[in-house]
């Protein structure tokens, strides 16, 4: 079947499945280290942010506080995260990465940049050329 006779729900499917599924195998490529794939969530969710509460950070993770306590006990143990005062209200904290949250991401974005891109490399320029496109349509849907 091709892409044009293909109705759209099944197209939706077979596209949703080969992102999860490279997604998944992206976020497998990892450097040697003891992080957990949820610490690695938070702490690149606090990246993206900039600062955030607890409640804040469980609220875009979705998980519960409680968890969320422990998730971030762990990072702030290994220095990758810091607590400063909340500026207006004295009972909450802000979370923030530290310069070592920053560079242990960087790393993992370094490891799973190089793995995808030695994938890519054995392709056809042909194969390479589509996946570009296909990027490009992505990025639009994603915005929509």
């Amino acid at each position: 079947m091709t892409a044009q006779s293909m109705p759209p729900a099944q197209l939706a499917l077979q596209l949703r499945d080969a992102i999860t599924r490279l997604n998944r195998r992206v976020r497998q490529a990892r450097p040697v280290g003891d992080l957990t794939v949820t610490q690695l969530s938070a702490l690149t969710s606090l990246r993206l942010a900039g600062a955030l509460t607890p409640r804040e950070l469980a609220d875009v993770e979705r998980v519960q506080p409680p968890t969320m306590t422990k998730i971030v006990a762990k990072l702030e143990e290994r220095g990758l995260v810091q607590r400063t005062p909340h500026p207006t209200d004295g009972r909450q904290v802000i979370l923030a990465t530290t310069e070592g949250g920053r560079a242990v991401l960087d790393q993992f974005e370094r490891v799973r940049d190089e793995w995808l891109a030695r994938r890519l490399a054995e392709l056809s320029d042909t194969d390479r050329e589509t996946l570009h496109r296909a990027a490009e349509i992505l990025q639009r849907i994603s915005r929509a």
